[in-house]
């Protein structure tokens, strides 16, 4: 027998949730046949057979979120020069009688240190093994819990009190899919990025009726970019540097009932209006769709997210290493403002520019900023 594991899917993932299977226990398979369908980075992707046999043995259902390594299926193997993997090896067990004492132990609380509380910092959750086991039992997370014993030792009243709070809140909801991918995104961001963001507005008055929102923020993406190439980069955390881009690849944050898309649109500034318009209607019917190929979500250099066309003046846009900014434009309106000392009504785009502060400084982001109002002021 052989058991296949979850593959390590790349870019640092470790997780997938199985969509479907396309085979059952006791189906023959052949090399690179599909075996099953999972969800991961926003992408359905088909994982392929390694080896010829008979499934045996299946070890996940869909809906299940296996982490990298964890047993996939078990075959038995038809290849006369298959041998046994590494992973078939006994990992050792208990073997014998195991006998439960009857003494009373008087368990001290001890602290659990590696908890992260709300600010990302590092707390200590102190419970006697007791309350822990009961707070396993009644599946709470400990790090939730108030304590109310002496020197913030969490009692089991506290584990019951939380229990029954969860409990008439209803069950949890587990994120899948793509808000799992996002939740996991977002918490990386947030843990790297030492973000800031600048906002100011852009007057459009002069553009012609009809105009294309989006495309003319691309330009002017693909101008400020020429401008200030520093916000065009990846940032190497570990490192401790960066790798400025020539080429424009603009990732387009993209809502659906499902959670956020970022598809990409290639080489943006060597590019015809009509052909980005052509591949942005495409991306957005191939994620609606959900047949959107996973390459085409990976290697954006810069990010823009329209969020207007739904509502919202400003923002504080989030950057996803390892790239270094995005640009948020919010919902276009009729603003007065004063133009040559008179008041008058203009139309008026907010925008909102964040940028990772551990590589591009704040001179360089509002010259970018600068940049883009000065093209997007324009006529054409």
């Amino acid at each position: 027998m052989n058991i296949f594991k979850l593959p390590d899917l790349g870019e640092g993932l470790q997780e997938a949730e199985i969509v479907e299977w396309h085979v059952k226990e006791g189906d023959t398979v052949k090399l690179d046949q599909a075996l099953l369908s999972v969800e991961t980075a926003k992408a359905i992707v088909d994982i392929p057979s390694p080896h010829n046999g008979v499934i045996h043995k299946l070890y996940v259902s869909a809906g299940d979120i296996p982490q990298v390594g964890d047993p996939l299926v078990e075959f038995e193997l038809t290849d006369n020069d298959a041998k046994p993997a590494a992973s078939q090896q006994d990992q050792g067990t208990v073997v014998g009688e195991m006998e439960s004492g009857k003494g009373v132990i008087n368990e001290a609380p001890t602290a659990i240190n590696g908890a992260e509380g709300k600010s990302g910092s590092r707390i200590n959750i102190k419970a006697t093994p007791a309350v822990r086991a009961l707070a396993q039992r009644m599946k709470v997370d400990l790090s939730i819990v108030t304590p109310s014993g002496k020197e913030g030792v969490i009692t089991a009243a506290d584990v019951q009190r939380v229990a029954k709070i969860l409990e008439e809140a209803g069950p949890m909801e587990p994120l899948r899919g793509v808000r799992r991918a996002m939740a996991h995104i977002m918490t990386q961001a947030h843990a790297e990025v030492a973000d800031v963001t600048i906002c100011d507005d852009a007057d459009i008055n002069d553009w012609p009726l009809g105009t294309d929102t989006t495309l003319r923020l691309i330009r002017a993406i693909a101008v400020a970019c020429e401008a200030e190439p520093s916000l065009n980069a990846w940032y190497d955390g570990h490192a401790v540097g960066r790798r400025l881009r020539k080429q424009i690849d603009l990732g387009i944050a993209v809502d659906t009932k499902e959670g956020l898309f970022v598809p990409v649109l290639r080489n943006i500034a060597e590019r015809a209006p009509e052909d980005l318009r052509s591949a942005l209607n495409q991306v957005k019917s191939d994620v609606k769709a959900r047949t959107i190929p996973a390459e085409e979500m990976r290697g954006y250099t810069f990010t823009l997210s329209n969020f207007g066309a739904f509502g919202g003046r400003y923002a504080d846009p989030i950057v996803v290493p390892p790239t270094v900014a995005i640009l948020g434009a919010g919902r276009v309106r009729d603003e007065v403002i004063a133009v040559d000392k008179q008041v008058v009504v203009h139309t008026m785009l907010p925008l909102s520019l964040t940028v990772d502060h551990r590589c591009v400084t704040g001179g360089e982001a509002a010259r970018f900023l600068a940049a883009v109002i000065q093209d997007l002021k324009e006529a054409h």
